[in-house]
This record gives C-alpha cells, sequence and structure tokens, in this order.
C-alpha cells in the first residue's frame, strides 16, 4: 500500500466530474486500500476518488471513533433524502484546516456497489449521512466552500494559494 497525494483546493482537478467504475480487478482492490490508507493517515473520515486525481465514482469512508469500519461505496446514488435538513461543521482533507457549517438532509438512502461489484443499500443519517453527501459531492466535481458564501469561499481560496505559496518557496529553500 502507499499514501496517495491528496490535491487542495483551489485545484482545478477537483471539478472533474468522475465516472462509473467498470472494472472491479486487482487494480479497484489495490486503489481502495491506498484510498484507506491514506484517509486514515491524513486523518480524515472520508476520501473521494477525485481527491486523489482519480476520477472514478469510488469513496471510502469511516466514521466510526476506533477507525475500524471501513465502507466502501463504488458508483453510489442517492435513493432519498429527508426533506428534514441539520448543519454540520464540516471540514475536507482537500481544504485542511477549514471547517464551515454546511446544510444537508438530515438523513439519505444510498445504493452502491462494494469493492467485488455487488450491490447494497444504506440508511444512514448522522456523521455518516453528511459524509456520504460530502464524499458523493467530490465525485460530481463539488468541494464544500462552494456551498458557503462567495466571500467566505474567496477568503478560503485565497488562504489556500498563500500557503501552496509557502510551501514551494519552503522546498525551494531546503533544497538550496
Amino acid at each position: 500500500m502507499s499514501l496517495l497525494n491528496i490535491l487542495r483546493y483551489p485545484d482545478a482537478r477537483l471539478h472533474k466530474i468522475a465516472k462509473p467504475v467498470t472494472v472491479f480487478d486487482t487494480r479497484l482492490k489495490k486503489l481502495i486500500a491506498d484510498m484507506a490508507e491514506t484517509m486514515y493517515e491524513a486523518p480524515g473520515v472520508g476520501l473521494a476518488a477525485s481527491q486523489v486525481d482519480v476520477h472514478e465514482q469510488l469513496m471510502v469512508i469511516d466514521t466510526s471513533d476506533a477507525g475500524n469500519d471501513l465502507r466502501v461505496f463504488i458508483n453510489p446514488q442517492i435513493l432519498w433524502a429527508s426533506e428534514e435538513k441539520q448543519i454540520y461543521d464540516e471540514g475536507c482533507l482537500s481544504v485542511p484546516g477549514v471547517y464551515d457549517g454546511v446544510e444537508r438532509p438530515a438523513r439519505v438512502k444510498v445504493r452502491a456497489l462494494d469493492a467485488d461489484g455487488n450491490p447494497f443499500e444504506v440508511d444512514a443519517d448522522g456523521l455518516l449521512a453528511v459524509c456520504i453527501q460530502h464524499e458523493m459531492d467530490h465525485l460530481m466535481g463539488k468541494v464544500f466552500v462552494e456551498y458557503l458564501s462567495p466571500l467566505k469561499r474567496n477568503r478560503i481560496k485565497a488562504k489556500m494559494l498563500k500557503e501552496e505559496r509557502e510551501q514551494k518557496r519552503d522546498k525551494q529553500y531546503a533544497t538550496r
């Protein structure tokens, strides 16, 4: 297994729409294992393939306290979403250090495929429902900051670009 590079907002590749997974092979299983390792190391509770520059409909999620309940969702579809909404303070591995409230349906029913291509359905609420919707947004080319006001979004974008410039500068100094 190996750690994957997580794209950082505002990288344009985060806005690519993922294509359905059609082949369930050893490459896919390795990608799932690498994504899980990357998510746990970050640390995070969810990671979409789009965030590691693989534009396929695949996401890994583990909302357990112990970090021992990995769920794999391939080609996920929301079958039903509650009219009841909730605001949850969301963060994102592609937007490190930024958290803000996002309103989403409180409960969802999702159909997906597992790592072997077997279909399953999940009724989710709480953090799992939020995480599923957040990661599915990534598969559709959307980052959670797009739910925020233009002012907040622009501030976050400026902050991320500044951090990126500083990291590049620090790497240049380190190699001299």
